[in-house]
C-alpha cells in the first residue's frame, strides 16, 4: 500500500474553470508529494485565457503536468480573443504548453519512474469519427439524422472546426495515423498509461443516458490500442461518468470533474483527483 510520502501519478479532467465552482476547485488541487505527476485529460475550458490560467496554475504546483486536448479547448468560441481554428487552434494550445513546460501530445512521451512505473505516459488527440453508432444505423449521415431527430446534437457540431481537414472524422482518421507513428517509436519493453479525452474503446459508452451521445465519443480504430500498445492503465474524461472500468483485462479510469450541477447527483462523486499509479487499493485487478 502506498504512503502518504509515495510519489503518485494522479489525473483529472473537464475541469471545465468557465464555472466559478470548478475554478475554485481547481484552486485547491494540490500534490501529496513534491514528486506528483498529474495527467490532464481535456476539457480544462473553451476560452484562451481561462485554459492558460488553470494549466499555469498546476504546473507551478505539481512536478510535471501531461495534457491531452478535449473538444472543448478546441472549440472557437465568439468571446474568445482568440479567433484561431482547427488545427491552427491546437497548434497555439501545444505551443502554450510547451511555454509552461507542460507536456503535450506532439512531445516525446515521457516516463513515469515512480510506484507503479517505469511506464511510458502517453498523452494522445484521436478525437471522434462518428463510429460509435446506434446499433442498426449503417452510415454516419444516417447516425446523424437520428441524433438530430432525438434532440441530441453535440455543440461540436457549432463550435469545433476541422480546419483544414474537411470535416472532424477526416481529422480524426489522419491523427489516428499520426499517433499510430509516435505509439511505434515509445520506449521499448514498458507498459503505457495511454491518455485521450474521448475514451479508447465503445464500452464506456453503453450507459450513457442519451445514447445517441455515442457518437461524439471516440472512434473504433483504437479499439484494441489499450492491448496492443500495453496498457497498464488507460485515462480518459469526456462522459462526465468518473469511475473505473476493465475491458479485455485493462483498467480504464475516467478522470472527469465535470459540471457544478452534475455533483449534487447522488451517483456523481464529489469532485477528486484520481491515482492511477501506484495502483490504489481496490483496483488492483479486474472485480470478478
Amino acid at each position: 500500500m502506498a504512503s502518504e510520502s509515495t510519489p503518485k501519478l494522479l489525473a483529472v479532467s473537464d475541469l471545465h474553470v468557465a464555472y466559478a465552482e470548478n475554478r475554485k476547485y481547481v484552486e485547491t488541487i494540490r500534490p501529496t508529494t513534491d514528486q506528483d505527476w498529474l495527467i490532464v485529460a481535456g476539457d480544462v475550458a473553451e476560452r484562451m485565457a481561462d485554459i492558460e490560467w488553470a494549466l499555469r496554475t498546476l504546473a507551478g504546483r505539481f512536478a510535471q503536468v501531461v495534457w491531452a486536448p478535449g473538444n472543448h479547448e478546441l472549440w472557437t468560441p465568439k468571446d474568445d480573443p482568440v479567433q484561431l481554428r482547427g488545427e491552427a487552434r491546437y497548434e497555439h494550445l501545444v505551443a502554450l504548453c510547451r511555454s509552461m513546460g507542460v507536456l503535450t501530445p506532439e512531445d516525446p512521451y515521457p516516463v513515469w519512474r515512480g510506484a507503479g512505473g517505469p511506464v511510458t505516459v502517453a498523452p494522445l488527440f484521436l478525437l471522434y469519427d462518428y463510429s460509435f453508432r446506434p446499433q442498426g444505423t449503417t452510415t454516419k449521415e444516417a447516425a446523424l439524422a437520428a441524433a438530430h431527430e432525438a434532440g441530441v446534437v453535440c455543440t461540436d457540431e457549432y463550435f469545433l472546426h476541422p480546419d483544414p481537414h474537411a470535416t472532424r472524422d477526416d481529422w480524426s482518421r489522419a491523427r489516428v495515423k499520426l499517433t499510430e507513428e509516435r505509439l511505434a517509436e515509445r520506449t521499448p519493453g514498458l507498459p503505457t498509461i495511454l491518455v485521450n479525452h474521448w475514451p479508447l474503446v465503445r464500452e464506456p459508452t453503453r450507459i450513457l443516458r442519451y445514447p445517441e451521445f455515442a457518437l461524439w465519443c471516440g472512434t473504433e480504430l483504437s479499439a484494441d490500442w489499450p492491448v496492443k500498445y500495453d496498457a497498464a492503465a488507460v485515462v480518459y474524461g469526456h462522459l462526465h461518468i468518473p469511475r473505473t472500468t476493465w475491458h479485455d483485462g485493462v483498467r480504464h479510469v475516467e478522470a472527469s470533474i465535470g459540471y457544478p450541477r452534475e455533483w449534487r447527483r447522488g451517483f456523481h462523486p464529489d469532485p477528486h483527483l484520481r491515482q492511477i499509479l501506484p495502483v490504489p487499493e481496490g483496483e488492483e485487478r479486474e472485480p470478478r
